[in-house]
């Protein structure tokens, strides 16, 4: 059963192998999901076939939880209430919707950004 929901900072943390990330990382008995929004973050951030290689590596160990029409809808509305007050972006919009449906944390080092959208769903796990 997934535990949380990872935002690409935190994915990002784990590939750059950032020691607190990491430590929290192995502590977690249960797996992590990320949206097929944050597998696209990642590997678009891999500037050789070596990197694209070793992203897919990492992603690979969460499980992938697809959007739904409904997460859809709701990233929508999302970005038309938050994106003139907050300037929440279209990403996190959808990213946030898997963890709004599924009433998960979503952990991320972009809490400012996302507490408007799932409040205190929205976790920073680790400084």
């Amino acid at each position: 059963m997934t535990a949380a929901i990872a935002d690409t900072t935190v994915v990002i943390h784990l590939y750059r192998r950032y020691a607190p990330a990491l430590a929290w990382y192995g502590s977690l008995s249960q797996p992590l999901g990320i949206t097929p929004i944050t597998w696209m973050e990642v590997m678009v951030g891999a500037g050789s076939k070596a990197k694209q290689l070793a992203c897919q590596t990492l992603l690979g160990q969460f499980d992938l939880i697809h959007l739904t029409p409904s997460d859809q809808e709701w990233a929508m509305q999302q970005m038309q209430s938050y994106r003139l007050s907050h300037g929440v972006a279209i990403g996190d919009c959808f990213i946030a919707s898997v963890a709004y449906r599924l009433n998960l944390p979503l952990v991320t080092h972009n809490v400012k950004d996302m507490t408007p959208l799932v409040g205190n769903l929205a976790v920073k796990p680790y400084a």
